[in-house]
């Protein structure tokens, strides 16, 4: 099989990827690493040293990509599906490379504070962090006010960003009941059969995420 991914079933950053592996059909080994294991860390820092995943390996390529943007760019050139995740046109594919970016630093950002801090029980201030999340919805519920998709036509790698961002986040701050468009995407990711298949696959390892209490019903 030519490629390798290097992940974990509950890495939001894995899920992203995972998305669009199963968008563009790509047949692919997974290699599931416990960072908790010498042999496992030791493994992934051969392949990147900042012992970071999702990190997928192309043997036909020869090449090592990490990063979770840019492995979806880099599936995008070698073994796009039906559609292409990024458009060819400059301005979208820039609107989709932007909201792709929001989704990572401002809302996967804080959420991954927030979950630290409990993980490691560090009971710090995360009145910012909660605040920044607050915001960020309010600024997707503008975009999505005519928009099916964030930031294209079709979905895109910024849809593959805010699946996972958005059904971690909720779980911290719940989208608020006046967000009518952001809940109503939020639905549309859910019942994307290609997240709905990330999602079943992490089932079995949800009640290791520190936050689990918090995940609806119809997730566990």
């Amino acid at each position: 099989m030519a490629l390798t991914l290097y992940y974990h079933p509950l890495s939001s950053f894995c899920h992203k990827v995972l998305i669009a592996l199963y968008e563009h059909e790509v047949e692919f080994e997974k290699r599931l690493i416990d960072l908790s294991s010498p042999a496992d860390r030791a493994e992934l820092e051969a392949l990147w040293p900042l012992i970071k995943f999702p990190v997928i390996r192309d043997h036909d390529r020869q090449r090592v990509v990490p990063e979770s943007s840019v492995i979806i760019e880099y599936l995008d050139r070698f073994y796009v599906g039906r559609h292409p995740l990024i458009p060819e046109d400059f301005d979208t594919a820039l609107q989709v490379r932007l909201w792709d970016r929001f989704f990572d630093q401002y809302i996967q950002g804080p959420l991954q504070q927030i979950v630290a801090d409990r993980l490691y029980a560090t009971h710090g201030d995360l009145t910012k962090q909660r605040a920044t999340l607050r915001t960020a919805y309010g600024m997707l519920e503008r975009q999505l006010s005519q928009n099916t998709w964030v930031a294209s036509p079709d979905f895109s790698l910024a849809d593959c960003s805010a699946a996972p961002a958005l059904f971690y986040a909720s779980t911290l701050v719940p989208l608020p009941d006046d967000c009518p468009h952001l809940n109503a995407y939020f639905e549309r990711l859910i019942q994307r059969p290609s997240f709905q298949r990330v999602i079943d696959e992490a089932r079995p390892w949800f009640s290791f995420y520190p936050f689990a209490e918090a995940l609806p019903e119809r997730f566990r």
